[in-house]
This record gives structure tokens, sequence and C-alpha cells, in this order.
């Protein structure tokens, strides 16, 4: 086992002297290929190219000697620091520090980031990356070659957002660009960059946590239906709701449909999660509405207009989805797209059969339960209405919740 291990952050300035110190007695220097470039870096030294920290961790582990870690930004902030701290190689870290990228970006664009979400995009994130950038109104993506400011572009199609590409930070070939996300496809970006993604409004008043402020909206959700002004359908009443948000359980990094939004409660209660919803429905006045309801309530939402199945073809892939409407060919459509979980309803026992069957051919485990809505005259505590339905909900053995 190394003897001694130094992570060094690098932002581009000048190394300060405790890193020039570690570098001077390392036998071992891993880094990219402008870390082992550093006149500070001992020729007798060996080098590694760092690309997988895990590989790079198990070479540090079995070295007899002292051994240092250039990286860029901060290290302890979605970087090397985590890996070479797993338990399974047993190292212990010095870390000096460097200002993050997600910092640096931001002093560029000249805005705080004390309200931004922060998220790490590569091949394997890149959807739920763009899923957050679709949910939030600011955004800093740590991106990597193939999950870049093109690519997070081109998934967000259809929604509008401003980007602020910031290419190599702290080099001599630093750049700054400001540009609609549509534009982000048309030309090539150099790595590595950072991408803030705006849209919408963000918070004008000092937080007291970083990221989404928890406190914002009314508490408590499935919220009554004169949070949402008249005119609800039954397939919006509140308990239903509140039970397809329990099987759905939206979360940050989830893109949800919601076919046949019509008030949008249903999908602004799913957006006050932190997923990203496209609310979609025939009626234009339906989606006009939804997205006025979205704006009283400060999310972010996407409305599409026209007719499942048929519109849902050309929708980015969901992680969950709410069928309001259309019955059991909708539900088949939606399962042919394999999200993790569906949930439905049925006014009646032989409608509820027809989904419940159509879902376990498509290969999805149903529950299907019983639900009675009431309405009582408060002030004489007597029954004015009772509606009877059934709610079925879905989801893939081979997956998660």
């Amino acid at each position: 086992m190394a003897d001694r291990v130094t992570v060094i952050g690098w932002d581009g300035s000048p190394l300060p002297a405790g890193a020039r110190s570690a570098l001077a007695v390392a036998t071992l220097v891993a880094g990219a290929p402008h870390h082992l470039a550093f006149p500070e870096v001992p020729e007798h030294a060996e080098r590694i190219r760092l690309g997988s920290f895990a590989l790079a961790a198990r070479r540090i582990a079995a070295h007899r000697g002292t051994a240092v870690v250039l990286a860029d930004g901060d290290p302890g902030f979605f970087g090397v620091v985590r890996a070479l701290r797993d338990p399974e190689f047993g190292l212990e870290v010095e870390v000096v520090p460097a200002t993050s990228a997600v910092a640096q970006a931001f002093a560029r664009a000249g805005m705080p980031w004390d309200d931004a979400e922060v998220v790490v995009a590569h091949r394997r994130t890149l959807r739920r990356a763009v899923n957050v950038c679709r949910a939030h109104t600011k955004v800093a993506v740590l991106t990597a070659p193939g999950a870049g400011p093109a690519e997070l572009g081109l998934l967000l199609d259809g929604v509008h957002r401003t980007f602020v590409v910031c290419e190599e930070l702290g080099t001599d070939r630093e750049r700054v660009t400001v540009m609609t996300s549509d534009k982000a496809a048309d030309r090539s970006w150099r790595d590595p960059n950072v991408v803030i993604s705006i849209g919408g409004t963000s918070a004008t008043e000092p937080g007291w946590i970083a990221g989404r402020d928890p406190g914002t909206g009314p508490r408590g959700w499935a919220l009554p239906a004169d949070a949402y002004g008249h005119g609800l359908r039954e397939s919006e009443n509140e308990r239903l709701r509140a039970a397809q948000l329990a099987r759905l359980g939206p979360r940050v990094g989830d893109l949800v449909w919601d076919i046949g939004c019509a008030s949008g409660a249903f999908a602004v209660e799913a957006a006050r999660f932190g997923a990203a919803v496209i609310a979609v429905d025939q009626h234009p006045d339906n989606c006009a509405r939804a997205a006025a309801t979205a704006r009283r309530f400060g999310v972010q939402l996407q409305t599409v207009h026209g007719r499942a199945p048929h519109v849902l073809e050309t929708l980015p892939e969901p992680d969950v989805v709410r069928i309001g409407g259309g019955g059991a060919p909708v539900v088949s459509a939606v399962a042919d797209r394999r999200p993790g979980r569906i949930v439905t309803h049925a006014a009646t026992r032989d409608a509820a059969e027809r989904i419940g069957r159509d879902l376990v051919e498509h290969g999805y485990e149903v529950e299907c339960a019983l639900l009675q809505s009431v309405e009582l005259d408060t002030r004489a505590w007597t029954e004015k209405e009772r509606t009877v339905g059934f709610l079925l909900s879905g989801h893939l053995p081979d997956r998660a919740p």
C-alpha cells in the first residue's frame, strides 16, 4: 500500500506550496495528460493516465512509495476522492482542494448558484441529467465525452433552455458561450466543459438549503380540489391522485407522462416531487389550464396537445406513466414503451379486467384496488356523494421501484 496519498485539485491557478511539496517527493503521479505535463511532476516518478478511478485506485493501493493524484477542480466534489476512500482499497488521503468547476462556471456567468441543482452526465446518466434540466430552472451539468452540450440540447427537444457552456475552465483555451439549447448541437465542444442550464424563474430571495427549497408551495400533496379551482374531473379527485402518486413515486431524474392531464393537478404534484413531467391532452384548453396551474405553483411543465396513443410516438422515454383516459388502447401503447411503472383507473370491473389483462400480457405485475370517494357535508356530517372506482398499477418486475 502507498505510504502516503495526496490528492491535488487544480483550477488553472499556480499550484500552492503544499501541492508542490507533495509532488517533489512523489514516486507515482496519476492524472490527465495535461496534469502529467506539469513541470512540478518529478521525472523519476511513475506516471498513470487517470481514466477509470477504480483502476487508478488499485494501482495506487499496490504501490510502494508516495503517490499523488492530480484532478481538475475540487477532487472531493464528484471526484476521485470518493473512489480512493472506498473501503475496497483502504486508502487514507490528504486533499489539497481547489475551486470546483461548477463554482468557476457560475462565476464566469456572474450568477449565484446556491439555488442550482448539480448533476453529472455521462452516457449512462445522460437521460436523467436531461430530466433534471427539464424540471428545474437552474442546473449545472458536469459533462463527459458523448454526454455534452450537443447531446443535452438534442434530448431537450421541445423544451426551451438557455445554455452557458464553459469550456476548459482555468486554461489558456477557456471559452464561455451563451446560446439557446436548440443551437447546442450545431457545433463541436471541447472537453472538459460545464453546462449551466437556465429556464423559468429562479429564486430571488436567499435560501437556507442548496438546490430546491422544500418549503416553497403549499404543504402536503394530493391537495384538495379547491386548490386547483373548480372543474376537476372525477379522475382527478384527491383520493385517486394520492393513490396514483403513491404507486408511481415520482422523483428527481424521472420523466413522468401524464396522459389526459385535464386541469394539470396530477402533473403539477408530480413536478413538485422534482420529476420532469410531460402533460398530454387532446383538448388545447386543458393544456393551457395545466400550464397555468404549473406557473401558479412555480413548477416546470411541458404540455403536448394531441390524441393518445398517436401523439406519444415522438415523446422521450418515460420512467413512470399516469393514464387519465383512453382505456386499453392507450395502456397497450404505453406498455410497449416499457416504463418502470404505469397507473390508471377504471370505472367498471369489466374495464379494469381488460386493462389488467393487457398489462399482464406486456409483462407487468398488476395490482388492482377498489377506491371509494366520499363527499361529506361537514356542517351536518352527512354523505352527499359516493363514487366507486378501480385503481390499477403495474410495474416491471426486473426494474427497481
